[in-house]
């Protein structure tokens, strides 16, 4: 199949009521993995590239190559998308090379800049139809700008939409970034009062420290997009560990980097149904 748009991935599953998964790529490797769960599934998946992986690999062109090129040849719909982008120009740069979404993270500045900011990238990704979603509200785990506790107030968050022009947005509910154990509690009452309040889909990042019930039951409120990293990233470094174990003698590392490929691919596969499930019961 071709590259998808992230907008049709979202549109489809906004008009089921169900989410989208949208996984982090730390290497080639993972966005390999990602593209199996889809393929395994039938359903589609975003593969998302973060500044700070960006950073990692020493320039944008590499792994986002790489990426799009994973996407183009896959047989299942995937989109590429780029995740917290503080720097615009990183933005534009990701909306030119053809990416299907970009996320603007101005969390960090004040409300006025934030949207100034913001609806430049939304005007240059007009152009060319891409998606841009945004974030207010700060999501928790980071330090500083993204405090925990903080939450997206409805409110405010139907200003920003409506001053800015973004397709999606992700909102601060109760989880919080690169969290080893899923022992976050999602607010499900303010997400039913966003998802009213906002006339685009809602994006939870921090899921990895959500669990799948809640996960689920935040879907059925009104999250679309559900962002995965951590949890992903913890199966992929299990699974080279267990196999070092197993393997101490092993040099060649197409050996160990498989076993945490097929890790990876295994539960994203089961977090994409898991996303699209009508009903957790159903999944258990």
């Amino acid at each position: 199949m071709t590259l998808t748009p992230t907008r049709t991935l979202l549109d489809e599953a906004r008009t089921r009521g169900a989410g989208v998964g949208a996984f982090n790529v730390i290497h080639l490797e993972t966005a390999e993995a990602l593209a199996a769960a889809a393929e395994a599934t039938g359903r589609g998946v975003i593969l998302q590239l973060s500044e700070n992986c960006v950073r990692y690999h020493g320039g944008f062109d590499p792994i986002a190559r790489a990426m799009l090129a994973v996407a183009e040849r896959a047989r299942a719909p995937i989109a590429v998308h780029l995740d917290h982008a503080e720097d615009p120009k990183l933005a534009l740069r990701a909306i030119d090379a053809g990416f299907g979404s970009v996320m603007y993270d101005g969390a960090t500045l004040p409300f006025a800049e934030n949207v100034a900011a913001t609806r430049r990238v939304v005007a240059h990704a007009a152009t060319v139809g891409t998606l841009v979603e945004a974030e207010l509200g700060e999501i928790g785990g980071k330090d500083g700008a993204h405090a925990p506790g903080v939450r997206t107030d409805p409110t405010e968050a139907a200003r920003f939409v409506a001053d800015t022009g973004v397709d999606a947005l992700a909102v601060a509910v109760g989880s919080s970034h690169a969290m080893t154990e899923r022992t976050a509690a999602i607010d499900l009452d303010l997400i039913s009062r966003l998802r009213e309040a906002v006339p685009v889909p809602l994006v939870l990042h921090g899921s990895s420290g959500v669990s799948d019930e809640l996960i689920v039951r935040g879907i059925h409120a009104g999250l679309t997009k559900i962002n995965v990293s951590t949890h992903l990233n913890a199966g992929f470094t299990g699974a080279i560990r267990a196999y070092l174990d197993q393997n101490p003698a092993v040099v060649d590392s197409r050996r160990y980097i498989t076993a945490g490929r097929e890790a990876v691919a295994a539960e994203a596969a089961r977090l994409v149904e898991l996303f699209a499930s009508p009903a957790y019961e159903e999944v258990r």
